[in-house]
């Protein structure tokens, strides 16, 4: 091993819960520093982004053996520490706190990183999620997962003044009880400013929405029916029965838009969500009732039919 290179870690200076990170990728997130740094202990405040080439951090712990536990684990490491397959450079800071830090989860913008605290991903519904926030301002896009600070959300506002009044009020709070399921003790909000602008969605889900792109494909798990197979008194295999419709358009002679698909199923009852894609070759809709019997009644009506003569027919 060559001795010119770099070393990774000072043992001159003297130990500090504030660690100072060197060699970081380009305009590293808050949200990265933090997944490298938690195994170690609480993080209290972070500084990104610092120096002419803006690839230094700081890092303070709530803790000064947390942050000895970290430089030593990675002194002691075969494994260098790691951000986007950059090796990261760690040493104690001489400041002992990060003082007057405005770090990017404070940094006003358009992107709110929310987590959901005291649930489990399945106990809050994205929709459950824009109701709330859309009390504030159009969601323009909606990206849930997990992390290990718990179930976390990503909210796109269209700037920063619509976000702040949505943080700004909502940040500490819990989402309405009765929204939650009836297993849900407590729920409360931690919300801070993302350093995403404009999130990613691939294709709309139940974890992830984009409420600016109809057309976006569909994954069917946005669609919350029951397709269990159902087996009759022959021991044959029935249609499963679900409150969900799948319609596969025919014959096509104009476009076919969400409103034209609203105004035709809502006939037979209140229509919850309805999603189209291209599937083989063809249009398919999923369209969702709130119950399993109104949607075997307009699927009876409506199967096989027209929406206009000469045009679109529904199987």
């Amino acid at each position: 091993m060559s001795t010119s290179s770099q070393p990774q870690f000072r043992y001159t200076q003297t130990p500090s819960k504030v660690l100072h990170l060197r060699n970081l990728p380009w305009e590293c997130t808050e949200e990265e520093l933090v997944e490298l740094c938690k195994p170690f202990g609480k993080i209290v405040n972070t500084k990104c982004n610092v120096g002419a080439n803006r690839n230094q951090a700081f890092v303070e712990f709530a803790d000064l053996n947390q942050a000895i536990s970290m430089v030593s684990y990675y002194a002691s490491s075969s494994e260098p520490a790691q951000v986007r397959g950059k090796t990261v450079y760690i040493q104690y800071s001489n400041r002992h706190e990060i003082v007057n830090n405005k770090s990017p989860g404070d940094t006003p913008g358009n992107v709110l990183l929310v987590t959901i605290e005291g649930v489990e991903a399945n106990d809050v519904t994205i929709e459950t999620i824009h109701l709330v926030f859309s009390a504030f301002g159009f969601v323009h896009k909606i990206a849930t997962f997990e992390k290990a600070a718990g179930f976390q959300a990503l909210i796109q506002f269209t700037d920063a003044e619509t976000a702040s009044s949505a943080r700004n009020a909502l940040d500490g709070r819990s989402i309405p009880r009765y929204l939650l399921p009836e297993h849900v003790t407590s729920c409360h909000l931690r919300i801070s400013y993302s350093a995403h602008t404009d999130l990613n969605i691939k294709f709309q889900s139940h974890r992830s929405r984009d409420y600016t792109n109809p057309f976006l494909p569909v994954n069917p798990t946005a669609m919350e029916g029951l397709m269990q197979p159902v087996v009759g008194p022959d021991g044959k295999k029935q249609e499963p029965q679900s409150n969900v419709l799948l319609a596969s358009i025919e014959n096509m002679q104009y476009a076919v838009t969400v409103d034209v698909l609203h105004t035709v199923f809502s006939a037979f009852g209140t229509v919850q969500k309805i999603a189209i894609f291209e599937k083989n070759g063809g249009t398919q809709a999923l369209i969702q009732y709130p119950d399993v019997t109104t949607a075997a009644v307009a699927k009876e009506a409506l199967e096989g039919h027209c929406i206009y003569d000469g045009g679109y027919c529904l199987q």
